[in-house]
């Protein structure tokens, strides 16, 4: 009996137990649903789209508390301030945003101030996407507009924020302007779309340009920024649609100044095209002396190699007659070990059939002395090879039969390479090895009859760089073989100078640069595989 009065009870308390825990779960909060209303403009003062305008300070009033969060890259002005407004409160939230002008404003002219997605909620960073402040100066608002969108030369995605601007073509415009002025009007694209619309502009004549705006002065800067332009003069109002095609220029030629880095070296750096470029020694140089002049691998660098000189300084003059340069430089003699020779290779371990081995060279090569080379094929059978000593790239290349799972040694002794202060190499011994051919994959790829040729047919990985290329001066089947698995982008220049690169635009000349088509997608590559793809290309 008292067991079943125990049993009882612990019965009833369970089910009370069970029964609170139900109620406290119905009454418990959930906390709603997520917040996804981005903040609303409930105020401004002065009114949004107000005329005649004379205020020097702007507030934006909103129906919850909000943050600024990367204003720099999403806030625009147009026409820019040219000292940039004072915007409050930064970091702290706020139900207001206050906008302070700096600058005396231009008469009869419309303003509009695009927040982008610079305003967000204080809780879930919900976006007032491109909230706009409009107000005019004059009796009256300007309301046309031109839309477009950009792209990149050489990059399959334009880049983000690109600036594009309008600079009105008056008696004062020229085509320096762009280097040297703001433009009267100016939008960005954002982070994700490659479009743009300038909005509330007068009727004109303007000069249209992209730009990636590095250092954010809405001016054209060489050495670092992006341009694309329209060559011809854009008439507002239009329904036309443009597109910015941007592009890096190749930079204007500079010397730069000399320095001694080793006892048997002086660089000479530069920007620009240095094909032209002339050094000359103005200082007598001993008989002991000898010297010679190398491109840097990789570097926008010269070398000067001299044999060591007791000289305390030599006076050299750099010259480029066809941009009509020259400069004089005082180099100082300082003691300096020497740069000794060091070689590598262009491939180590494994060799895939496409490779070429070559021996690389830090000092000038001058000399290979083959009966000091020897190629050996499974540990210990000779192989011919041949080989080229290029003496501008400073590299000897080798040629030799490849086959399908085998390993390769090539020797060097003592005395194979000498450079051009009579320094020779140790023994070096590098080893290589290939594998099947049902490691690889075959591509073939096929154009329409209507390409204009020459043109270049590129491979690259899915960053961009370039893994294999073709080019052509007429019609062909394009096969790239023994890939390595993975996921390629194909790409083709239409060489228009038929020098068989890309090469890209100048503004100044009003040249565009040469067009890039890319095929859509990628193309995925497994082993043993053989694939055809057709591109149908638009010149």
């Amino acid at each position: 009996m008292v067991y079943l009065k125990k049993s009882l009870g612990l019965l009833f308390f369970a089910f009370m137990v069970m029964a609170l825990w139900q109620c406290a779960k119905r009454g418990s909060p959930s906390g709603g649903p997520k917040d996804t209303t981005p903040p609303q403009l409930v105020r401004a003062e002065p009114e949004n789209f107000t005329t005649n305008f004379k205020a020097k300070k702007i507030r934006l009033y909103f129906d919850e508390l909000i943050k600024l969060e990367d204003v720099q890259n999403q806030l625009v002005v147009s026409p820019p301030f040219k000292n940039p407004a004072t915007i409050t409160p930064m970091g702290a939230p706020s139900k207001y945003i206050e906008v302070e002008i700096k600058d005396t404003l231009r008469e009869n002219t419309t303003y509009t101030i695009n927040f982008g997605q610079s305003i967000v909620d204080n809780n879930e960073k919900n976006p007032n996407s491109f909230l706009t402040y409009v107000f005019s100066t004059g009796d009256y608002l300007d309301s046309l507009t031109l839309t477009g969108a950009v792209s990149d030369a050489v990059n399959l995605k334009a880049d983000e924020f690109i600036s594009v601007m309008l600079y009105e073509m008056d008696s004062t415009y020229t085509d320096s302007t762009v280097f040297k002025q703001p433009p009267l009007y100016i939008t960005n694209t954002g982070d994700s779309l490659p479009f743009f619309e300038l909005k509330n502009l007068k009727g004109g004549k303007y000069a249209l340009f992209g730009l990636k705006d590095v250092n954010k002065n809405n001016m054209f800067d060489q050495s670092q920024d992006k341009i694309g332009f329209i060559a011809d003069t854009i008439t507002v109002p239009t329904d036309s649609i443009y597109v910015l095609n941007l592009f890096r220029e190749q930079l204007n030629y500079k010397a730069s100044v000399p320095s001694m880095v080793a006892k048997n070296k002086i660089i000479f750096g530069y920007q620009g095209d240095y094909r032209d470029m002339v050094i000359e020694s103005l200082t007598t140089l001993p008989d002991s002396v000898s010297t010679t002049l190398l491109k840097e691998r990789d570097k926008d660098t010269l070398n000067y190699w001299l044999s060591p000189t007791e000289l305390d300084s030599i006076i050299f003059t750099v010259q480029n007659d066809k941009v009509e340069a020259i400069d004089t430089f005082t180099v100082k003699m300082r003691d300096l070990p020497m740069d000794s020779l060091k070689l590598s290779t262009s491939v180590t371990g494994k060799f895939n059939f496409e490779d070429k081995f070559s021996i690389l060279a830090n000092t000038p090569i001058v000399a290979l002395d083959t009966s000091q080379v020897s190629l050996n094929v499974s540990d210990s059978i000779p192989m011919p090879y041949t080989f080229v000593l290029d003496t501008l790239k400073n590299k000897v290349d080798f040629d030799f039969e490849v086959e399908p799972n085998q390993k390769y040694s090539f020797s060097l002794l003592p005395g194979a390479i000498t450079d051009f202060f009579g320094m020779q190499n140790d023994t070096l011994d590098y080893n290589l090895s290939t594998g099947s051919f049902a490691d690889y994959g075959n591509l073939r790829m096929i154009f329409g009859s209507d390409v204009t040729y020459p043109i270049v047919v590129q491979l690259t990985n899915e960053k961009g760089v370039v893994q294999r290329e073709i080019v052509a001066s007429e019609a062909q089947t394009f096969e790239f073989n023994h890939l390595n698995p993975g996921n390629y982008i194909a790409r083709v220049i239409f060489d228009s100078n038929g020098n068989g690169k890309w090469d890209t635009g100048n503004y100044l000349k009003k040249q565009q640069p040469e067009k890039i088509s890319y095929y859509p997608g990628t193309i995925e590559i497994r082993a043993n595989w053989e694939k055809e793809e057709t591109f149908i290309l638009s010149n």
